[in-house]
C-alpha cells in the first residue's frame, strides 16, 4: 500500500490536488482520509465551549486514531472513520466503513506535524498558496458551506487561523518531498506525483 499526505494551510487548494492526483486512477485503487474527520470528540463539551476549540493546534485532531487506523488499513483491515460535523463542531455518530486500497490519500493542513504520522507516508506533498488566495477561499467555503458569518471567519483568521498557520503549518513544508504552488496550470507537479503511484501500483 501507498500513503500520500497531503498537507497545506487552509484554502491553499488540497482538495483541489487531490482531486487532480485521483482523476487518472481507478476508483478501487484510491482511498482518501481527511485529517478533518479525526478532530477529537468533545461530547463533555457544550456547544459555546465546543466553538472556543482552536481546531487549527495539532491537539484538535485525535492524531493515535488516525495513525491506528492506517495500521490497519495497511495489515489489509476495514476501518470505521469518524464522520465530523463542523456545524455541531463535534463527530457525529456515523462512520464510513473504508476498505484497504493500493493507495491511500491523507489530506489535511497539519498532518506532517505529527512524527508517527508523517514517517508512514511514502510521498509528502505540501501545497501552498499565498496567503491573500487562502483567506479569499476560506471566507467563501466557510459562508456557503458551514454557516459562518463573515467577522467570525475574519476574527478567526486574525485570532488563530494565521498565527497557527505560521507556528504548526508553514515550518511542515521542510518535511515534504514535493512542494505544489497552488496554480491550476501547475500540472507537471500533478504528473510526477502520478507517474510514481502508477509505478508503485502497476
Amino acid at each position: 500500500m501507498l500513503i500520500i499526505g497531503i498537507a497545506g494551510g487552509t484554502g491553499s487548494g488540497k482538495t483541489t490536488v487531490v482531486h487532480q492526483i485521483m482523476n487518472e486512477l481507478p476508483d478501487t485503487e484510491v482511498g482518501v482520509i481527511s485529517q478533518d474527520s479525526y478532530y477529537k470528540e468533545t461530547h463533555n463539551l457544550s456547544y459555546e465551549e465546543r466553538t472556543k476549540i482552536n481546531f487549527d493546534h495539532p491537539r484538535a485532531i485525535d492524531f493515535e486514531l488516525l495513525v491506528n487506523h492506517l495500521k490497519e488499513l495497511k495489515a489489509g483491515n476495514i476501518i470505521e472513520q469518524p464522520v465530523y460535523s463542523f456545524v455541531t463542531h463535534n463527530r457525529t455518530d456515523d462512520t464510513i466503513i473504508t476498505h484497504p486500497r493500493k493507495v491511500i490519500i491523507v489530506e489535511g493542513i497539519l498532518i506532517l506535524s505529527n512524527p508517527e504520522l508523517r514517517d508512514m507516508f511514502d510521498i509528502k506533498v505540501y501545497v501552498h498558496a499565498d496567503s491573500d488566495e487562502r483567506l479569499i477561499r476560506r471566507l467563501k467555503r466557510d459562508i456557503a458551506e458551514r454557516g459562518r458569518d463573515m467577522n467570525e471567519v475574519i476574527n478567526r483568521y486574525q485570532t488563530t487561523l494565521k498565527p497557527m498557520h505560521e507556528q504548526f503549518i508553514e515550518p511542515t513544508k521542510a518535511f515534504a518531498d514535493i512542494i505544489i504552488p497552488n496554480d491550476k496550470y501547475n500540472t507537471v507537479a500533478i504528473d510526477v506525483v502520478r507517474a510514481v503511484i502508477n509505478q508503485r501500483i502497476l
